[in-house]
């Protein structure tokens, strides 16, 4: 996989051992687009896997940046990626339900990529629009399958923007006021 765009744009990571559904290029490319200069915002990358999307947010100026990755198979290659980044990337090895739970900080950006057959996507988004992560202005997307598509957003979310992207969505979420 390679870099987008940014400082780092080009570079290319390897993709760690299990199962992985890497977020496609022109997924990211579009994304990273649309939130532009990410210059002194934190991020956070929740299911973190290979680190791509934490390096992406990096790469555009991301400070602080924090990823979250249960799978201990997908350490190593995380640590070894997540090295090349101009800021230091945050791993925290855990269930990303229990870093929610657990969490004290809030961010600019969140982005949630869970493994397609992950079961609780609307339940996580209402833990997380509940948690300290967000604040009034942070931004909070999910990449999720298609056939999936909230028919309202989860607890304290407003629906700010939908892109599509192959058989996958992409929302964009903010607190409602």
């Amino acid at each position: 996989m390679r870099i987008t765009g940014g400082s780092l744009c080009g570079r290319r990571i390897a993709v760690p051992d299990g199962i992985i559904r890497p977020a496609m290029d022109r997924m990211r490319e579009s994304v990273f687009a649309i939130l532009g200069d990410l210059s002194g915002k934190s991020f956070l990358d929740l299911f973190s896997g290979s680190g791509i999307i934490a390096l992406e947010a990096a790469s555009r100026g991301a400070s602080p940046i924090e990823a979250v990755e249960k799978d201990p198979r997908k350490r190593s290659q995380l640590l070894r990626n997540v090295a090349i980044s101009p800021v230091h990337i945050h791993c925290h090895f855990m269930a990303v339900e229990l870093y929610v739970k657990r969490a004290k900080n809030s961010f600019d950006v969140i982005f949630c990529d869970p493994p397609f057959p992950y079961a609780y996507k609307k339940e996580l988004l209402e833990a997380i629009s509940t948690s300290p992560l967000m604040q009034e202005t942070s931004l909070l997307l999910i990449h999720y399958p298609r056939e999936e598509q909230f028919e309202t957003p989860p607890g304290k979310l407003m629906l700010t923007d939908r892109r599509q992207y192959g058989r996958s969505l992409v929302d964009f979420y903010s607190l409602q006021n």
